[in-house]
């Protein structure tokens, strides 16, 4: 005896369709996310590595060096100055211009010291793009680094 098949899926066969595609959207709206808050991301972690660069620099040469947003040079975003003139760290931000605010900056004082004191004072700055908000900071002893605002 023979059985005949009625045409239509099986519920197993319903549900592993219903569990793929499920995961497949969950999967494309996690790989969405908002573009100026990831590139906010991007720079916020060059920025930190850029500043510890320049950190080690300075403890290793001796020389006081600091970080500048908004360099009066033309073309430049920020500027590290009182490195050798054999370092050449970035001056741009790699997108869109980030708009930078120094906690506790005044005009005699108005960007972050890097050294050449192994001990730095603590020190904090809120990177903005469009609506999105980063803040980077350092206790003076550990490294710069993305802290919750």
């Amino acid at each position: 005896m023979r059985f005949r098949r009625h045409g239509g899926f099986t519920l197993i066969e319903l549900l592993v369709v219903v569990a793929l595609i499920a995961i497949t959207s969950a999967t494309i709206s996690l790989a969405l996310r908002d573009p100026t808050e990831l590139q906010l991301q991007r720079e916020a972690q060059r920025l930190a590595a850029l500043l510890e660069t320049a950190r080690a620099e300075s403890r290793a040469s001796g020389l006081a060096v600091r970080w500048v947003p908004k360099s009066q040079k033309t073309g430049e975003d920020f500027q590290f100055t009182g490195l050798p003139k054999t370092l050449q760290l970035p001056s741009r931000w790699l997108g869109d211009p980030v708009a930078v605010t120094i906690e506790n900056a005044t005009a005699v004082n108005p960007g972050l010291v890097l050294g050449p004191e192994p001990i730095i004072p603590a020190q904090r700055l809120r990177l903005q793009l469009g609506d999105q908000r980063v803040v980077l900071g350092t206790d003076g002893l550990a490294a710069f680094e993305v802290v919750n605002p």
